[in-house]
């Protein structure tokens, strides 16, 4: 990496390696990138739904992103979360059944 790109990365607080999100907000941004539902991740993570709005807002805010999906986009390729694909096409799949 050229070290331009890479000031340019750490001023923004994504140099890879460097662990951006709190422990709960990687384990919510996991779920949800594998298709669960702001309730579902709520439920399983014994926390609110507005708690989970919460971590979803402050994990895009460190990010730098406007939307759910440009902070997925960002944590995949900076390895912060991993996408299970058989969750994502078994939920797909059997949604329309």
């Amino acid at each position: 990496m050229n070290s331009i790109k890479a000031t340019q990365l750490e001023s923004e607080g994504k140099i890879l390696n460097k662990k951006i999100l709190t422990k709960r907000e990687k384990e919510v941004f996991e779920l949800l990138v594998n298709n669960f539902t702001t309730k579902e991740i709520a439920t399983k993570l014994g926390i609110s739904e507005k708690t989970v709005r919460n971590h979803i807002s402050n994990a895009m805010q460190k990010l730098g992103v406007k939307g759910r999906a440009g902070a997925v986009v960002e944590l995949l390729k900076l390895k912060e979360i991993k996408l299970d694909m058989w969750r994502s096409i078994n939920s797909h799949v059997f949604s329309y059944y």
